[in-house]
This record gives C-alpha cells, structure tokens and sequence, in this order.
C-alpha cells in the first residue's frame, strides 16, 4: 500500500472510530454492573489462543479496527465483573482510563523539562503531598516510575548508594552488602537484590508469624549473624503490605531497629500503603514516617491502569544520588539537583507520563475516593473472613488485614487436596476468577477484592459454588 499519511493521521477516522472504541467499553462496563452471568474469563488454552491470534495476524488488512477491539475484549479477563477476584489488578475508574488516553496522545516523555513539563511538575505535587500524609516532612519528594518491581530496585540502588560507592568504583566496593527481608516479601525485592549482585547470601528472610507478619524479636538475632558472617547490612525492607496475604509488618518495631543500628529502612508498600488514606485503616501503616523511602503502586488500590508507581525519599537529595552520570545530550548541568528533569532520577529515559491517571482522579474526585475504595475494600474483605468461619467445609488461614483473604476447602478424601480441583473448575466455568498461593507449603485459595461493586452476594455465591462443585 501507499503510504498516506493524512489518512494514517486523519481526525475524522480517530474522533469515529475512538467513539465507537468508547461505546464497546462502556457497553461491557453496564453488562458487567448487571446482575446476569457474565463470565469473567473465557479461558482458551495457550495453544487456542495462539492459533487464533496466529491466523489474525495472517489474514487480509482490515478496513476498521473495530472487529479487532472486540475479539482482544472477548478474549481477554474482564476486570469490571464483580466476580473478578483474582491478581492485585484493580478495574480501572473511567476517569483514569480518560487520563491514560490524553498521555498515550501526547506521547510526552517525562526525562528532560522540554518534553515532560506538566508530567514533571505533577509528579513533584502528588509525590510531596503523599510524602506528607506519610509523615515524611517538607524535605520529602520522588517520582513515579514504572511498576513496583522498578521501583523497589531504584529504591534499594538509592539505600546501597547512601552507604557506598559502588556506582563509582565498582562491585569491589560491595563488601558482603545485604538486605534484611521478610520470608513473605515480593518476589522483585528479591529479583533487585539479585539485580544488584548481592546474591542468594546478600539477602537475609526473617521468618514471619502466624499471621504472616515478619518476626521482629528475630531482628537483633539475624543481624548480629549477618554482622558476624562479615555481612555490611545497608538496608531493611517492610512490607506495607504482603503480596501472598495482605499482612502489614510492624513498620514502627522495623524503623526503630533501623534507626538504631544506622541502616536505610525501606517500606515495600506498592498494594497497601493507600490506607493512609483511611482513618479506620491508616493504624496499620504506623511507623510508616520513620522510613528513609517508599513506593506506592498507583495501579493497585488507587484505580489506575498500570503501570504507574510513586518512589518517595524522605530526603529529596537522597533521590539524586542513585544515578549520578553524565549525559550531555540531556541536561546542561549534569550535577545539579533539577527536579524538572525526572530521567536524573529513574531508569527510564522515555518515560511515559502516567501521572495523568492519578492526577485526574484527585482533581476530580479529591481524596475522598482513595479512602472509600480502601475502607469499602478492605472492611468487605473482613466481612468475607467472617462469611468463610461460618460454613463448616472451609478453613481461612489467618484473618485478614487487607483485602486478601486466603482460605481453603476442607475435603473428606484423605491424603486428597481438592483445593487445586476447585481452582481449575471455577477457571473452566469462568464466572469467578480467583487465584492460589502456598503458605507454610499447604495450598490456598486466594481471592484479591479489588473491586468496590463486589458485595457479599458475589462472596456468598463463590463459597456456595465451590460446595455444590463435584468434589
């Protein structure tokens, strides 16, 4: 074909073809608040859907993307079902979806002032403000970055260059560097302490409770050993909260012993550090101001789409020295501390102005919509605990803090765990969508309540499934 460029780029086409994209959206938005059996996944094998996507790809051009948008949306998780219960993936508010179209349009990466000027100047505002509600102080700023996994890796950079200087001189200046974690951490803090060449040594796992809370009387113990051992422990993570069960360590019993003993004090709170927001939660994350960083995952409990992820110091300068390089195509002073150009601070170069999907929630919602989706979500994850206890085949594996609830199916076969049977019927059925995890190597059913128009109906109705499952 020939290139057009004014038919590629033609405003007609895009104001056509971008309502009807908006009218399929919405249209599934009102099936899914109904009260019928939309399925939440129509599960397709791996092979299916590569055969299906395989012969898309090789048949003629199309004239409109409409078909198109609908076969990605038939086959593909709708988060809006109530009865999605699944991964730590929020359905989206509109508004923010409306948010992340105006900064996918614009395209402006936010590195340097000229092409990030708005992008820059939000991310200082919200960053500062919820450095604030963390108890951080005036001196506190940061950035947003992309995802929880980058951002706990830029946060561990920034804690290894507060104590050395690797970034200079090289890993011979590691020095047996390590990290104290809890046994429950995120799988990236991990990755990152791998990333950074600590290796499986450099990372010391406290173990946790029996409710999955890293064990704080082990604290002095561990790191005694580590200290011992020849280990230069530089940094210690809490989390705020755990991905496998929603459980908040003890922030203030961890800010302490970091305070003490002169290491950096990390909180890991990419899911549930928007209870701060939350005055009948905000208890949870105490201690939370004596961290030196934090992230908070924008996309999780605040309703945006990912990937979008705060990093806040409670030193601004401490965000300056992690990536201390030269780049003169860039920035003209390569030393200075210039918040308006963001590529200083993180990994990414072309950075996507995601802030666009948060800030439009704020400006038009205010924080009242942070706080009710955190108190409607967590109270019902209560709610559903105490739903579980009442039915007589199934067991919960701790009583929750967030809006995680583990629980299991009881089953009278010996030697039989039924638990993994259920999780692929309610896969095939599709009207549910849960997920797992093991906790002390028994296997769980996990449900993540991510959104705010699922009730105990829908709650009552996955227990009631599960019993009338042929088990």
């Amino acid at each position: 074909m020939d290139f057009d460029a004014e038919k590629i780029y033609s405003p007609e086409d895009f104001r056509l073809y971008g309502h009807q994209l908006i009218d399929l959206l919405a249209d599934q938005l009102t099936e899914s608040q109904s009260a019928g059996d939309l399925l939440t996944i129509d599960w397709k094998s791996p092979e299916d859907q590569l055969d299906f996507w395989s012969k898309d790809f090789d048949s003629p051009l199309l004239d409109t993307p409409q078909g198109l948008f609908k076969d990605v949306l038939s086959r593909s998780i709708n988060l809006y079902n109530p009865k999605y219960m699944g991964h730590q993936v929020p359905p989206p508010a509109p508004m923010a979806l409306l948010g992340s179209l105006l900064s996918g349009f614009l395209n402006n990466g936010a590195a340097v002032y000229e092409m990030g000027m708005t992008g820059n100047a939000i991310e200082k505002i919200v960053t500062e403000n919820l450095g604030l509600k963390f108890g951080f102080g005036s001196d506190a700023s940061g950035f947003v970055t992309s995802g929880g996994t980058l951002g706990n890796l830029t946060a561990l950079l920034s804690a290894r260059a507060a104590s050395t200087n690797v970034w200079d001189a090289g890993s011979g200046e590691q020095n047996n560097l390590a990290i104290m974690v809890s046994a429950e951490s995120h799988y990236s803090v991990d990755r990152a302490a791998r990333i950074m060449g600590l290796g499986t040594g450099g990372i010391i796992k406290i173990p946790v409770n029996d409710r999955f809370q890293l064990r704080t009387d082990l604290l002095d113990t561990y790191f005694a050993e580590a200290r011992k051992a020849g280990k230069n422990v530089f940094c210690i993570i809490g989390c705020a909260c755990s991905t496998s069960t929603g459980a908040y360590d003890d922030l203030q019993t961890i800010g302490e012993f970091a305070a003490k003993n002169h290491i950096w004090f990390h909180v890991d709170g990419a899911h549930g550090a928007p209870a701060i927001y939350s005055p009948l939660y905000k208890h949870l994350l105490k201690g939370v101001e004596m961290a030196d960083s934090l992230i908070v995952d924008f996309h999780k409990m605040m309703m945006t789409p990912a990937l979008s992820t705060a990093v806040i110091y409670k030193r601004a300068a401490d965000s300056y020295k992690t990536f201390a390089q030269k780049a003169q195509y860039l920035w003209a002073d390569q030393q200075k501390q210039e918040w308006h150009n963001s590529g200083k601070r993180t990994f990414e170069c072309t950075k996507h102005v995601n802030i666009v999907c948060v800030y439009t929630l704020m400006r038009i919602y205010g924080d009242e919509v942070f706080k009710q989706n955190v108190e409607t979500l967590y109270t019902l994850a209560r709610d559903f605990a105490d739903l579980v206890k009442k039915y007589q085949r199934f067991e919960l594996a701790y009583e929750p803090q967030s809006n995680i609830v583990c629980f299991r199916y009881l089953s009278s076969n010996t030697g039989e765990d039924v638990n993994q049977k259920i999780l692929q019927d309610l896969l095939m059925d599709g009207r549910y969508y849960i997920v797992s995890t093991t906790l002390n190597d028994v296997f769980y059913l996990r449900t993540a309540i991510m959104n705010p128009l699922t009730t105990i109906k829908h709650l009552t109705g996955l227990l009631d499934m599960i019993c009338n499952l042929d088990l």
